[in-house]
């Protein structure tokens, strides 16, 4: 068989399994609702928890940035690709995480595919939840380090793990909000694991940050206070509204990778434009709690419609609604007549998840009346009374 009838063969599979993506991209900015062509819906598959995205508040300091800075970054950091701002920008997430450093990536799946190889070397261990997100099962690869998955959760089986490994440096990394179930890890019985066997914990706060405690996170969620033995990972891409990612740790550790972490050190800095929209959306949301107060309500508001109505859902607050589903074919039928009511919300199918889902992702711009109709829409088409 020629090589380009393999891949053919392989789309054909994915076709009749019903698994073949495709792009649809919108032609509308980012916010509550969402038109591909002439149709337009409310959006419930967005990150932009808090409606930031193509708010004002970002979009001034991206224009005035762009016209002090210019556009194109032009090189690494480690040359002359970063600006006044990158410093500014790392020196409030430090501030906003409480902790010694940060330091800048271009997304959060680079940030987790050169940090976690840097810290775990081929010498160490790294102890990584199940169902911990592919950027993080890709920098777990990429490490050359022994890899241990532990089950979704289980503290017993962690420790287990832990216990066993005669390793000395060891990496315990974990999803603080998983992306996909929009379940909380238990980030203090986590640390109280890694305390006991001497391990660093790699969190990664993606869904998190800007969502729990005033947007702090977390750990400000679970009273935890900031250690030199843990590592904040986060994106500017999600409530901020804006591009990149982060890490938050102590000074040693940002020192450390910024001559060890692959993707800072070969990769052009994120432009100007794009490190003052960052800037902006943090300090909004430290000057302007009531924008994570709305989500958490809107958030409150939707479970408590969804259970009245019949769906089982979680009680973590969270912005993540999985609406489980015992088939591909299920999700795929529940997503297209959630479209014919005017609601965006897709079918999440394998290999991102073992079991088929519709991921309800919630804004801060979301109406009590968007709410109400997206539960009645869900109890109706899913067969609940």
């Amino acid at each position: 068989m020629p090589p380009a009838n393999t891949y053919s063969s392989c789309l054909q599979r994915l076709s009749e399994a019903g698994l073949l993506r495709t792009i649809a991209d919108r032609n509308c900015p980012q916010g509550r609702t969402i038109r591909r062509g002439e149709t337009q819906m409310l959006n419930f598959a967005s990150n932009d928890y808090l409606g930031l995205a193509a708010g004002d508040v970002i979009i001034e300091e991206a224009n005035r940035a762009m016209t002090e800075f210019g556009f194109g970054a032009g090189a690494s950091r480690l040359l002359s690709g970063g600006c006044a701002l990158h410093g500014e920008l790392e020196g409030k997430v430090a501030a906003f995480k409480g902790t010694e450093a940060a330091l800048v990536f271009n997304s959060g799946y680079t940030a987790n595919v050169s940090a976690i190889p840097a810290l775990a070397t081929k010498e160490g261990a790294i102890f990584s939840d199940e169902l911990n997100h592919a950027s993080i099962v890709d920098g777990c690869r990429l490490s050359g380090a022994q890899r241990y998955v532990y089950r979704h959760g289980s503290l017993s089986h962690l420790a287990e793990l832990l216990q066993a490994s005669p390793v000395t440096l060891k990496l315990v990394i974990t999803e603080s909000v998983f992306s996909m179930d929009g379940d909380l890890a238990d980030i203090g019985g986590i640390f109280d694991l890694c305390k006991a066997h001497n391990a660093l914990l790699y969190i990664d706060d993606a869904h998190a940050t800007g969502v729990l405690a005033e947007g702090r996170g977390s750990l400000a969620y679970f009273n935890i206070p900031p250690d030199d033995n843990i590592i904040q990972m986060g994106t500017f891409s999600k409530a901020l509204g804006s591009m990149g990612g982060f890490i938050a740790a102590s000074g040693t550790i940002i020192e450390y990778l910024v001559n060890r972490a692959r993707g800072l050190i070969y990769s052009t800095a994120l432009p100007a434009p794009v490190i003052a929209a960052s800037l902006a959306a943090v300090n909004h949301v430290q000057s302007n709690p009531d924008v994570v107060t709305t989500l958490q309500a809107n958030i409150a508001n939707c479970k408590r419609l969804l259970l009245l109505r019949g769906i089982h859902v979680h009680d973590a607050p969270t912005a993540i609604v999985p609406i489980y589903v015992e088939t591909v074919a299920d999700a795929l039928r529940i997503s297209g007549q959630l479209s014919a009511r005017g609601i965006y919300a897709p079918a999440i199918r394998p290999p991102t998840v073992k079991q088929p889902r519709i991921r309800i992702s919630l804004s801060a711009l979301h109406s009590d009346e968007d709410i109400e109709h997206l539960s009645a829409s869900l109890a109706e088409v899913v067969g609940c009374p």
